[in-house]
């Protein structure tokens, strides 16, 4: 998987997924998203971000998902 906005560096956040030139941790972008939030009103709190890093943060969790499928337990 290739990202222009998303790196993982072992000394930063823990190593979690971060948006470069930052230390924000892809997952706050997400949890967001996932509660609701518009992209308008995550780039009003974090202005040093684009509507291009919120739609790659997307992208990232989409391609990771197709890896992790194992996460999900099936119960029946």
């Amino acid at each position: 998987m290739e990202f222009k906005y998303i790196i993982k560096i072992p000394d930063t956040c823990g190593g979690l997924p971060v948006f470069k030139d930052t230390r924000i941790p892809i997952y706050i972008i997400l949890d967001f998203l996932s509660t609701g939030e518009t992209v308008e009103s995550i780039l009003e709190n974090y202005p040093q971000l684009t509507s291009g890093h919120i739609y790659e943060a997307i992208r990232f969790a989409s391609e990771l998902s197709k890896y992790n499928e194992e996460l999900i337990e099936i119960s029946g």
